[in-house]
């Protein structure tokens, strides 16, 4: 489990393609507090650690993350968000997040707003994800609440803060980025299509 609260960057050193596998080493500040066999969440998606090296450190993902994520799509020199599993006891600063994204979706939209940043973003609502105002959203890793929601679409307003600090500070219109919706609205919305 994770909260959604970017815990620091990292930068993407390598990507090794194996068989349908992708291999990311990432170099961060937190490498040499990891162990092997531990989750991290790169840009919201939960991955094991399978080795480190250094101030470096390797994850694999599978077809199927590649597929539904927008993991395949780094390169060398690409920042990503990262946040470490959640211990016990600690709070719960951001909101429920499993680490598994649900689908992608795009960002359609930038727009300053006298301190904040709105961004507008586009999803397929045939998959039955749904967001609601005041609602939680996992964007990229990043716990966010709706502002705006519509059938497809959904704005978020961050804080300057929140730019400078994570992935937000280089998305741009058209990029596409990773959607956990809540976790609690998921479960509410399988149980009244029954």
């Amino acid at each position: 489990m994770f909260t959604g609260i970017i815990e620091t960057l990292g930068l993407v050193t390598n990507v090794v393609k194996e068989q349908e596998n992708v291999h990311l080493t990432i170099e961060s500040n937190i490498t040499n507090e990891l162990k092997v066999d531990q989750s991290v969440a790169h840009n919201g998606v939960c991955l094991t650690v399978v080795a480190i090296n250094n101030n470096e450190y390797t994850v694999t993902a599978i077809k199927e993350t590649l597929d539904k994520t927008n993991l395949g799509k780094l390169k060398k020199a690409d920042i990503i968000n990262l946040e470490r599993a959640m211990k016990l006891g600690d709070r719960l600063d951001g909101h429920i997040v499993q680490g598994h994204v649900d689908e992608t979706g795009i960002c359609k939209n930038i727009k300053d707003e006298n301190g904040s940043t709105v961004y507008t973003f586009h999803y397929n609502s045939d998959k039955n994800n749904i967001t609601i105002e005041k609602g939680s959203i996992t964007i990229n890793g990043i716990s966010l609440t709706v502002v705006n929601s519509k059938k497809d679409e959904f704005s978020v307003a961050i804080i300057p803060y929140t730019k400078e600090n994570t992935t937000f500070k280089t998305l741009q219109i058209d990029d596409v980025v990773n959607l956990e919706f809540d976790v609690i609205g998921k479960y509410v919305a399988r149980l009244t299509n029954l």
